[in-house]
């Protein structure tokens, strides 16, 4: 064979390990990201309507947490937290509206504390999604209940027309606290959440 032939064939072969390489690549990112986002990673495609997209996303919010500076409560933070908490589950029963929007706003303060951008409630939960990926779904889930809740004129009343009943509240602060409890557990082992993050 002559020489030409040699290296057309080489030229081939590379070409094809190339692109081997490529796709194994991809696929091991792809199920990077699917195993460090969980849910919110079917979600980020399912609302880019494309894979790519939604995982242009998911690393694009992975950049944004990592110029952020999020810091574990004080101890004493901690405490107090949780004793408001306590408090705003204990209400549930003579004011569940009141409850639940005293435990949207105990989010919001421990996020804020922590260091989290206030921004809007979607760019909260994309945040949450990089450090929290298995609750960021529950704080969606109570915000729904409590966007509901502002535009239900009768729920604080205890309507029957009210379109949140007293089970919705329940669950909307069964959703807050997957996260509340999240958000003020100490990083593990010490680590710096944002380490976690990126790493």
């Amino acid at each position: 064979m002559e020489a030409w032939v040699w290296i057309v064939i080489a030229a081939v072969v590379l070409a094809i390990i190339a692109i081997v390489a490529m796709v194994v690549m991809q696929q091991r990112r792809r199920a990077e990201l699917r195993e460090s986002f969980g849910p919110e990673y079917d979600r980020a495609v399912a609302r880019e309507g494309d894979v790519r997209r939604g995982e242009s996303d998911l690393k694009a919010r992975r950049e944004r947490r990592a110029e952020l500076d999020i810091r574990p409560l004080s101890p004493a933070s901690r405490t107090a937290y949780a004793r408001s908490w306590e408090q705003t589950q204990a209400g549930f029963v003579d004011d569940p509206a009141g409850s639940l929007s005293q435990a949207d706003a105990l989010i919001i303060a421990v996020m804020e504390e922590r260091g989290y951008p206030m921004d809007d409630f979607e760019r909260r939960a994309e945040d949450i999604s990089v450090d929290h990926p298995d609750v960021v779904q529950h704080y969606r889930a109570a915000h729904d209940i409590s966007v509901r809740l502002e535009d239900d004129p009768n729920a604080s009343t205890g309507s029957v027309t009210s379109r949140t009943s007293t089970e919705d509240l329940r669950q909307g602060l069964v959703h807050y606290r997957a996260l509340f409890t999240e958000l003020l557990e100490p990083d593990d082992e010490g680590q710096p959440t944002q380490d976690r993050a990126t790493g």
